[in-house]
Parts: C-alpha cells; sequence; structure tokens
C-alpha cells in the first residue's frame, strides 16, 4: 500500500491552502476516501454481477446440453461441429475466468488506494484492521479471499465440457 502513497498525494496542495486549514484538508482527504471506497464497493457489485451472468448462462448450458447429450442427438453431429461447440463453451470459460482476474485485479488498485488515504486518518480500520483481523488471506479457517474461489469456477465448467464430450463421443 505503501508505494501507491507517492503518486497518490498532491505534493502542491497541503492544509496550508485550506481556509479551516487543517480541519478543511482533512475533511476533503475524508470525503475523497468515502467515494474511493464506495467505487470499490460498486466494483465489486459489479464482480457479482458478471458471474451470475456467467454462471447462468454455463448453468443452463449445461442443463441443454445433459438433455440434448441424453437424447441421443450427439450421435448425428459431425465431429467437426461437436469439436467446434466445445471450444466455443471453452472461450466462454476462459472470458470468465479473465473477467474475474480483472475485476480482481481493479479492486486490488482500488484497495491500495483507499489504504493509503486512510494513512491520512484517524483510523486505518477498513484496509490495515480489518484486514489483519482477518489474517490477511493466508488461512482459509479464518477467512478465505473470494476471488481464490471464484477462480476455479470457470476451470470447473471447463473441465466438465471436456469431460462431457469425451464421455459424449465415446457412447
Amino acid at each position: 500500500m505503501v508505494e501507491n502513497s507517492d503518486s497518490l498525494w498532491n505534493d502542491g496542495v497541503g492544509a496550508e491552502d485550506y481556509r479551516d486549514a487543517k480541519a478543511a484538508y482533512h475533511a476533503a482527504v475524508f470525503e475523497q476516501y468515502k467515494l474511493c471506497v464506495e467505487m470499490a464497493d460498486r466494483v465489486s457489485s459489479r464482480r457479482n454481477l458478471a458471474n451470475t451472468f456467467f454462471l447462468t448462462l454455463h448453468t443452463g448450458l449445461v442443463a441443454f446440453l445433459g438433455t440434448w447429450l441424453s437424447q441421443g442427438h450427439h450421435r448425428d453431429m459431425p465431429a467437426v461441429l461437436a469439436v467446434a461447440a466445445l471450444l466455443v463453451l471453452l472461450g466462454m470459460c476462459v472470458a470468465w475466468w479473465f473477467t474475474v482476474r480483472s475485476y480482481h485485479q481493479l479492486n486490488r488498485g482500488k484497495f491500495e488506494v483507499i489504504g493509503a488515504l486512510e494513512e491520512r486518518l484517524p483510523a486505518r480500520t477498513f484496509v490495515a484492521a480489518e484486514w489483519r483481523a482477518l489474517g490477511e488471506g493466508r488461512d482459509w479457517r479464518v477467512y478465505l479471499p473470494l476471488n481464490r474461489v471464484e477462480r476455479w469456477i470457470p476451470l470447473l465448467f471447463a473441465g466438465a465440457y471436456v469431460l462431457g464430450f469425451v464421455a459424449a463421443a465415446a457412447v
């Protein structure tokens, strides 16, 4: 978090630049802090919405494929079409994985900025204290970061697709 501090603070602006000096300066820092926390929360909400979209899409596809394969339609399907369908499904899994990764990276950056802002506040409750209370994500029994779980879901779907297509081809 400290590495971001140098790029965060505007050297040309300090408490002396405000009419009520220190109090106004700290109020401005706190307002920016609140905005950053709100934006981080919005990114998390968008990430959850993206995960819901991908999960719904893939769940529907798995249900469709299961029904379709159980009715024996795959026997009439040319191998090229089956491989193309599998590649599209795997491509969707890759897109989901990169979406999850991108949101994680975006949130990491936002939390670095929030942590740097907390250095100027009386308490560092959000980034420093809470993260330390959660064991900094090192022990899954204390706290399992969501990004570690959600990165596996697209991989599990990809594995299920491959196994399903291999099983269908073997029949």
